[in-house]
């Protein structure tokens, strides 16, 4: 496509490089398969089999094992390429069609080629003033239509490369071993894109192939980069949740507590298989596994779309019971502001990131404390300066967002370590942990919060006043958040948000209880948006 005209891109099927891509990502399952069977046959050659010529055999197999596998990042690399060109093609496509909207709302017509000229039948030749004025109009459609092409042009060069740096790599070798020494466990994310910077293409695909556990982990390398490796060990983690299942089905009798186990396993498991699902297909835009461990309730990261090549990228973070088992419910949080934000901006690149890397509360009397959220705090931190120091091109707005008690976990990293981010949005909020929307080292008047009026959140009272009135680990859900009748603007942790003593700016959001915010038609929604663009 390269010198991408006007009829070519007016005709270009997005979807259908994506689709490409998601076909080459499938052919990960047979080259899995093939692996396992030379694997299994060096076991039988060497159960059967001994001497120079078996040591021989079985090196040249493994030798084959690993040139085969090696393979397995370059396929979901292409499927990353052609989904990235495919979401550029769209902005692009998006910004033609406005172009044309524009011209016909001037009076001009375009034209196959994609020229320019008046509507004769709607702008007469006498009219002086009105061809001038369409003349102006004419040269801004003209600069907007070749601006869409040249960028549709520059997406198409940009995939073309990296599709001709993997051919090269198909006959010169996929991977080489990188030069010795690794960063540090909590390196910072700057240094880390420093040693990534210079590696070879060889070397990083010999780390993600060998070492997926420390590439998908590193806040620092890219998005790509991360997805490739944690993707290669989805099998891994869906055996060790099988696994855990089948220990504890072994109990018998399972026990209270074994049950419980089970449960959870049971939920962690259908979380990872729809997770998997959405990793897999093509849906739009892309989703990238950013970060994943099944144990315990699970943690996940996930953006939509690539926020490294993003104008817009929206960090959501929820609150209490979050876990890998409904994780694919908080990402379809994400994707409706992402939805939002697509429609009232077609033609800007926006990615959203469910970040779940935090051990959430599973009871109230753990979201009493706010203990997990300050754990949580370096971990969100380090996220964010990632994303920073990984985009490409201009930086991007980041908008970091909060819900229930993901708010505090935002707040407290915002006040206590600081966040790379432009924009902080709180919905729902008990309180964030501070006073006063200053403390939160964003720029002025971007500080946003929204609380429906129906939210039982908005009764949960200072500890204070709850002392007063009864005792946390003997009320029930409602005493202890003082529902109905509390008037006042200080919440559990801290001032609300939500009110306009605290600093920050305010949006409305309809009737729909503490999950609500996310409902279609909820102005909560639009406001969410309009935030992460900036509008």
């Amino acid at each position: 496509m390269s010198g991408v005209g006007y009829r070519q891109l007016w005709a270009v099927d997005p979807d259908g490089w994506r689709a490409a891509g998601a076909a080459w990502a499938g052919l990960i399952g047979p080259l899995n398969r093939r692996v396992g069977e030379l694997r299994a046959a060096g076991g039988r050659l060497r159960g059967g089999w001994s001497g120079a010529a078996a040591t021989a055999a079985d090196t040249r197999l493994a030798g084959l094992r690993d040139e085969l596998a090696s393979v397995a990042p370059a396929l979901i690399e292409v499927d990353q390429v052609l989904a990235e060109l495919a979401g550029r093609l769209t902005v692009q496509k998006a910004r033609l069609t406005e172009a044309v909207a524009q011209a016909e709302a001037a009076g001009l017509l375009v034209d196959r080629s994609g020229g320019v000229r008046v509507d004769p039948v709607r702008v007469r030749p006498t009219d002086r003033a009105g061809v001038a004025a369409a003349a102006v109009a004419a040269a801004g459609v003209a600069a907007a239509l070749r601006a869409a092409l040249d960028g549709a042009a520059a997406a198409d060069r940009v995939a073309a490369d990296r599709l001709a740096e993997l051919a090269r790599a198909a006959g010169t070798g996929w991977a080489s071993p990188p030069p010795p020494g690794r960063p540090a466990p909590g390196a910072a994310p700057a240094l880390v894109s420093a040693w990534w910077s210079g590696l070879t293409p060889a070397q990083r695909r010999w780390l993600i192939g060998r070492e997926p556990a420390v590439v998908g982990g590193l806040d620092g390398v890219p998005v790509a980069a991360r997805d490739q490796a944690n993707r290669l060990r989805l099998d891994a983690w869906r055996a060790e949740l099988l696994a855990e299942r089948r220990r504890l089905l072994a109990r018998v009798p399972p026990g209270p507590l074994a049950t419980v186990r089970l449960r959870g396993v049971v939920g962690r498991l259908a979380g990872l298989d729809a997770l998997v699902g959405r990793l897999t297909g093509d849906g739009a835009p892309r989703a990238y596994l950013l970060g994943l461990d099944p144990a315990g309730e699970g943690r996940v990261v996930v953006a939509l779309g690539d926020p490294d090549h993003a104008d817009r990228v929206l960090t959501y973070v929820p609150g209490m019971t979050a876990g890998l088992d409904d994780a694919p419910g908080e990402l379809g949080r994400a994707a409706r502001v992402l939805d939002r934000c697509a429609a009232l901006a077609p033609g800007e690149r926006s990615a959203a990131v469910l970040w779940l890397d935090y051990d959430a509360p599973d009871l109230l009397t753990e979201a009493a404390s706010a203990g997990q959220a300050r754990d949580a705090g370096p971990a969100l931190h380090r996220f964010q300066e990632g994303l920073r120091a990984t985009h490409e091109g201009p930086p991007a707005r980041q908008t970091v967002l909060g819900h229930s008690y993901g708010s505090l976990v935002v707040g407290v990293a915002a006040r206590e370590h600081g966040l790379a981010a432009d924009a902080l949005v709180f919905v729902g909020s008990p309180g964030v942990g501070a006073s006063h929307a200053a403390e939160l080292g964003v720029p002025p008047g971007q500080v946003w919060a929204s609380s429906a009026p129906d939210d039982v959140i908005r009764a949960a009272q200072s500890p204070d006043e709850l002392a007063r009135r009864v005792l946390l680990r003997t009320a029930p859900l409602a005493a202890v958040l003082g529902w109905p009748g509390q008037t006042g603007h200080e919440l559990w942790f801290g001032h609300d948000p939500s009110d306009p003593g605290f600093g920050g700016r305010v949006f409305g959001s309809g009737r729909g209880g503490h999950t609500g915010y996310w409902d279609p038609g909820n102005p909560a929604l639009d406001g969410m948006a309009r935030v992460v663009l900036g509008r």
